[in-house]
C-alpha cells in the first residue's frame, strides 16, 4: 500500500523556481512514486546564516518506499542537483533542500528521521504551501490542524506568494 508523503523544497541559490521545478521532476520520477500535487511557490525570508531569499513550496507524493529508503533516495537527488553539506552549518545556502514532513500519520523518531518534521509547525514557510494542500491534515503529535497551526503561528519571517509563471 503507497504511503502518502508531504514533501518540503527550498532552494536558495542560482535559478531557484527551476531547481525547485527540477527536483519536483526528480521525485515524481522515482520508482513506485507518483506526484499528488504541487503548491505555489512561496519566497521567504531565510534563516541563520543564508543570506538569499529562498523559494520554497510543498508536494505530496504517494510513493512504494518506506521513509528510511524515501529519505536516501531524497538525500541523493540533493547530491546530484549539487547540494554541498557543511558540517555545523544548519541553516546555510543551498542548491536545494528536500525534507519529508509527513509520511501519512506515522511518527518516526530516529537520529536520522523524525517524522513530522520536528520544526514544520514552527516555520511559515512551511505551513503556508502545506495548508494550500492539506488544510485539515492533522499533526499526530500535537493534535492540531495544518491550518489550525497556520493560525496561531508566532513566526515573524516574511513569506510572499509568488505569481504563476
Amino acid at each position: 500500500m503507497p504511503h502518502r508523503v508531504y514533501i518540503g523544497i527550498g532552494s536558495n541559490l542560482g535559478d531557484r523556481k527551476a531547481n525547485t521545478l527540477e527536483a519536483v521532476e526528480r521525485v515524481s520520477k522515482l520508482p513506485g512514486t507518483r506526484l499528488a500535487r504541487a503548491s505555489s511557490f512561496y519566497e521567504s525570508e531565510p534563516l541563520g546564516d543564508a543570506k538569499t531569499w529562498f523559494v520554497n513550496s510543498v508536494i505530496e507524493v504517494e510513493t512504494e518506499f518506506p521513509p528510511d529508503a524515501l529519505l536516501r533516495r531524497l538525500k541523493a537527488i540533493e547530491a546530484a542537483m549539487g547540494r554541498k553539506r557543511v558540517k555545523g552549518k544548519r541553516w546555510g545556502s543551498r542548491v536545494i533542500d528536500l525534507d519529508i514532513l509527513f509520511c501519512d500519520q506515522d511518527v518516526v523518531e530516529k537520529r536520522s528521521l523524525k517524522i513530522p518534521h520536528p520544526e514544520l509547525h514552527k516555520r511559515r514557510f512551511v505551513l503556508l504551501p502545506l495548508a494550500e494542500l492539506a488544510p485539515q491534515l492533522i499533526h499526530p503529535q500535537l493534535g492540531q490542524s495544518v491550518s489550525g497551526l497556520l493560525a496561531t503561528l508566532k513566526d515573524e519571517k516574511r513569506v510572499t506568494l509568488l505569481p504563476r509563471a
